[in-house]
């Protein structure tokens, strides 16, 4: 099967060409999501490492910290990488509103019986 971005009458790929301005943003856009990312993935390991230690902030709020940095790293890739920020309002919620009610479900019960668990130990 041969590729479609190959053949060379292929009208879509002749019409996907954009302007170097347009380039520009778009790759400007992308660097920007790139140093998000790594500036809240770098915010977690700090996290990990030095909040752990410490009795200045309890463990169940490093655990939500994590979960909400986690799910907003989640959305970033959404939005920018898998291109659906460029999507029309009732399409985004259509598809994240099923993943987030999921995620806050599984986050509720994870910390609701690791919290059980341990009741009678504490």
């Amino acid at each position: 099967m041969e590729r479609d971005d190959l053949i060379k009458d292929n009208e879509y790929a002749l019409s996907a060409h954009h302007s170097e301005d347009a380039g520009t943003k778009i790759r400007k856009k992308v660097w920007i999501v790139t140093a998000l990312l790594t500036v809240l993935t770098g915010l977690e390991v700090a996290m990990g490492i030095f909040l752990s230690e410490r009795g200045t902030i309890t463990w169940q709020m490093v655990k939500w910290g994590f979960i909400i940095m986690t799910a907003i790293k989640a959305g970033l890739i959404v939005m920018e990488f898998m291109h659906l920020g460029h999507e029309k309002k009732a399409l985004k919620w259509l598809v994240l509103a099923p993943y987030i009610g999921f995620i806050l479900y599984l986050a509720f019960i994870c910390l609701t019986e690791a919290t059980y668990i341990f009741a009678g130990e504490w």
